[in-house]
């Protein structure tokens, strides 16, 4: 059977009761898109946590080289890899107990999202969480979840 994403008002429900985003491949580069969506999804309001092994702090953030380093609880894993570096980040996103793993725009693979499922997470593919979020949640998330 293939792959479907949630629907817009399952990706709302997800994108309102998260606050904490873990960013695999966000680059130090801010003209990489990494970077922009994550800034902007910053200034709305979420936690973000880079996960970049190359770089020490991105956005004002501590960066980590994989997600099993970081210390606190994950809502949302977005990932900004080739579709072929993705599966073994879906095992890294069951390991640490993510709610949601999430592969950017343009970026899909049915391996990654079977793990990720087959872990309990929700699975959403080849969106734009900042899109998301702009269209979902335009006046910002709910006060009482910041």
């Amino acid at each position: 059977m293939a792959f479907e994403n949630p629907t817009r008002v399952q990706i709302k429900g997800i994108l309102e009761k998260s606050t904490t985003v873990a960013v695999v491949g966000l680059s130090d580069n801010p003209e990489r898109v990494s970077y922009m969506v994550s800034e902007a999804m910053q200034a709305k309001g979420y936690t973000i946590i880079p996960v970049n092994p190359n770089a020490d702090t991105i956005l004002g953030q501590k960066s980590y080289a994989s997600l099993k380093d970081i210390p606190v609880p994950v809502d949302i894993v977005n990932v900004f890899r080739r579709s072929e570096y993705t599966p073994p980040v879906a095992e890294e996103a069951v390991a640490i107990g993510a709610k949601t793993f999430w592969l950017q725009l343009g970026i899909a693979s049915e391996e990654a999202a079977a793990i990720a499922a087959a872990g309990g997470l929700e699975v959403i593919m080849d969106r734009c969480i900042k899109v998301e979020d702009s269209i979902l949640l335009p006046g910002g998330k709910p006060k009482s979840l910041l």
